[in-house]
């Protein structure tokens, strides 16, 4: 099967992982907020190694109207990757999250993990996703804070079971550098993720576009993706959204989303 043309409709096993939200939904050019500023209501939490709805040492708390990922609770990392899921799925959106990266890595955290966060897109349900399961299958929106020096770019996109198409061509790269800017320090940085379903994703930071690409889909050589995959179908029409926790402390003071018709 050619992966890169054959676009193939979702079938209802694959629905029951990836259910898009009923109506109720945003009326156009209607922002609502995801994150509340006082609580995680509408949020479930799935850690490495713990139940789904365990939010082991307060990882993910609210303070001061913001959404933290902390790990003052922790002696080590260990292996600890976090998410926090949104309660309902989408698939034609816009999505806009202001965030910054603050204090030091947690001990035992990946060297790659420094200051380095995620907003899963297209994601597996938090309630299909194994116990020990790392990382969510879906497509990552890479969020990097610089190091003091250096180039590193942030929105970028990392494949955790997925692939998609650039170009004409399926790219199979876990990670994939974006166009931005690095943004040093504790300041704060708005990414907007313009979602079109399977045809068209669009990645902006500060108001500037940085990435473009489509045809999102599962990777059927991937252990956790080949669970998902019923009667050869691969291509994702959407899914979760979730927010990382990887070891950096970060914060998260506005995550809202705008529903596109589709």
């Amino acid at each position: 099967m050619n992966l890169l043309v054959h676009r193939i409709p979702a079938t209802l096993a694959l629905l029951a992982v990836f259910t898009f939200a009923p109506g109720g939904r945003a009326e156009a050019d209607e922002w609502v907020q995801l994150f509340n500023g006082k609580d995680l209501s509408g949020w479930k939490v799935k850690i490495t190694g713990y139940e789904l709805g365990d939010n082991y040492a307060n990882t993910f708390r609210v303070e001061d109207g913001v959404l933290k990922v902390a790990y003052d609770g922790y002696e080590k990392f260990d292996g600890k990757f976090g998410h926090i899921f949104y309660e309902k799925p989408f698939s034609h959106y816009i999505l806009r999250v202001e965030y910054r990266f603050v204090g030091e890595q947690t001990p035992g955290g990946p060297s790659w993990a420094f200051r380095n966060s995620g907003i899963m897109i297209h994601g597996q349900s938090p309630e299909s996703m194994a116990k020990e399961q790392d990382f969510p299958v879906s497509i990552e929106v890479q969020l990097l804070g610089g190091g003091g020096q250096g180039d590193r770019p942030t929105a970028n996109v990392c494949t955790p079971g997925t692939h998609f198409v650039q170009d004409g061509k399926l790219i199979t790269r876990h990670c994939n550098s974006s166009s931005s800017k690095t943004y040093h320090g504790d300041q704060w940085v708005t990414v907007e993720v313009e979602v079109h379903g399977n045809k068209l994703i669009r990645h902006r930071v500060n108001g500037e576009q940085v990435f473009e690409y489509g045809e999102p889909q599962l990777d059927p050589n991937d252990a956790d993706a080949k669970k998902l995959i019923k009667d050869g179908q691969v291509m994702l029409e959407g899914g979760s959204i979730s927010l990382q926790s990887e070891s950096h402390p970060c914060e998260f003071r506005k995550v809202e989303i705008k529903v596109l018709e589709e």
